[in-house]
């Protein structure tokens, strides 16, 4: 393993989405989720992902060029068409109108339209807990999981995301789940690697349990407990794409392929400021809620103290050879 500081990521990852035709705006705002993923030890979000976003610049699959449209028509609604760019930088365009939006009126549904894959969804959700805002996002992806009782894909691995402020700034807790048995991305990790995988996390063509990620990723994945994670899919489903009017799971095409249509996803988010509800009751029962858990050894709230402000490591350890490809893509 090789340690590398954070800054130099950060530098590292722009460099490289420039190189392949993102703006000097767009790769920053890029770049600072690869950091931020990498900080986090989120690996399939992290630096793992660049490979993918340089190569599909070159091709077309995503506009690093383009500007995000804000359409803020109703007080409670601000909708953000990427035009197939980036998720990261249109969620950039619109984060200071939705945030003041519900402020405003206590609540805001805030869509990002037709993007590119948007990776890790707390990473957004984080943004907006940060300043002070309870909120609950989802998005979807190309379909991987089965029906209970089905053999056919229709869903994606479907995440959704919420992130509790804490009082006086920063994040209290959060999580960030795929509502399949497992993300995608630990599965093709898994077959990069020549690991087997867990039962339980997906079958194979023929509908039968596996171990093995490459009859996995020709079968289809599982929801996480069964009839109540294939609820909460199609409900993340609905969200992501019937409100946002972007792709459905079944007309995604795959996210990581070289050449292609774009991925043309939505993320729908939904922010909640706490002062126009109970006010400082919420701040106490968060914080009473904490006391309970954290009363208890061994036990934790998901996330608790993360996000964009919160203090965290200045270097990683990296595997040389990502760290070598992520520094040739920048010298491109």
């Amino acid at each position: 393993m090789e340690t590398v500081e954070l800054d130099e990521i950060e530098t590292v990852s722009a460099a490289a989405l420039e190189a392949h035709g993102a703006t000097t705006s767009t790769a920053a705002s890029v770049a600072l989720a690869v950091r931020v993923a990498e900080a986090n030890g989120n690996r399939i979000c992290g630096l793992y992902y660049l490979e993918s976003y340089c190569t599909q610049l070159e091709t077309g699959r995503v506009f690093g060029d383009v500007e995000p449209e804000v359409i803020h028509e109703n007080p409670g609604t601000v909708r953000v068409d990427a035009k197939f760019g980036f998720a990261q930088w249109a969620f950039k365009a619109g984060f200071d109108t939705a945030v003041a939006a519900a402020r405003a009126n206590g609540t805001c549904g805030f869509s990002i339209e037709h993007s590119h894959t948007c990776t890790s969804l707390g990473y957004f959700t984080e943004q907006l807990a940060d300043v002070g805002l309870l909120a609950i996002g989802a998005t979807n992806s190309s379909a991987r999981v089965s029906p209970p009782g089905g053999s056919t894909p229709m869903l994606g691995t479907n995440p959704m995301a919420m992130a509790v402020p804490a009082r006086g700034g920063g994040v209290a807790f959060q999580f960030d789940y795929s509502t399949s048995a497992i993300a995608l991305g630990k599965i093709t990790m898994a077959a990069a690697a020549g690991e087997p995988i867990p039962l339980g996390w997906a079958v194979d063509a023929d509908g039968n349990d596996t171990t093995d990620p490459n009859e996995a990723l020709k079968g289809s994945m599982l929801s996480a407990g069964g009839y109540k994670g294939y609820g909460l899919g199609l409900m993340v489903e609905v969200l992501a794409s019937a409100l946002t009017g972007s792709r459905s799971s079944v007309e995604i095409p795959p996210l990581k392929a070289p050449e292609g249509p774009h991925h043309d996803i939505g993320q729908f988010y939904l922010l909640i400021d706490p002062n126009s509800f109970s006010g400082d009751g919420f701040w106490d029962r968060v914080e009473a809620l904490a006391d309970v858990v954290n009363a208890q050894p061994g036990a934790r709230l998901p996330g608790a103290g993360r996000g964009p402000s919160a203090s965290g490591p200045t270097t990683v350890e990296l595997e040389p050879a990502v760290w070598t490809q992520a520094k040739a893509l920048a010298n491109h």
